[in-house]
């Protein structure tokens, strides 16, 4: 698996957290660690979760290799 992948997929994953965390509590980490959502770090911090996002789409199409046992 490529370092961007698992770059992906860990942003991913926070991004659910963070999202699991608004609909259960209605508490929006990422804003209460930035300042805001309006804040330009919340912003970056939610664009690179969703590019992440669009990245781990690929993961769904591409060929794997058979497992080596």
């Amino acid at each position: 698996m490529m370092i961007l992948d698992r770059i992906s997929l860990v942003l991913v994953i926070l991004g659910a957290i963070n999202w699991g965390s608004i609909g259960l509590f209605k508490f929006d980490i990422v804003s209460f660690i930035s300042g805001g959502q309006d804040a330009v770090l919340a912003r970056v911090i939610y664009s690179l979760v969703a590019i992440a996002g669009l990245w781990c789409i690929s993961l769904l199409f591409r060929e794997r290799e058979p497992a080596k046992y």
